[in-house]
């Protein structure tokens, strides 16, 4: 079950850090982790959007159920990136921890 609640933590990548937030809407939440340049999302981001301002974006997801926290974020796969993304080397399948610091 998606947490209900607004969260905001921050990690250590391997050269930057991330900001992790989880925003309830409704029954269900959308989560997303944020560096300086780029990020990784669940459905609901509009990556297209942020390619048309520069911005590197990846939706990930897990194969088999719900995403629960901000940790399965980053262990997730990439189901989708934008231009600005792939152009960083990020690539489908990858894990989520591996394409955001590739941003």
């Amino acid at each position: 079950m998606a947490q209900q609640i607004l969260c905001h933590q921050r990690t250590r990548l391997s050269y930057k850090d991330a900001y992790g937030y989880v925003i309830p809407v409704g029954s269900t939440s959308l989560m997303a982790w944020v560096t300086d340049e780029g990020m990784i999302g669940t459905d609901g981001f509009d990556i297209e959007a942020l390619a048309n301002a520069g911005v590197p974006a990846a939706i990930v997801g897990a194969s088999e159920s719900t995403l629960e926290d901000l940790d399965g974020l980053m262990d997730a796969e990439v189901k989708a990136a934008n231009l600005p993304a792939v152009q960083r080397r990020v690539e489908i399948g990858m894990p989520g921890r591996e394409a955001l610091n590739r941003m």
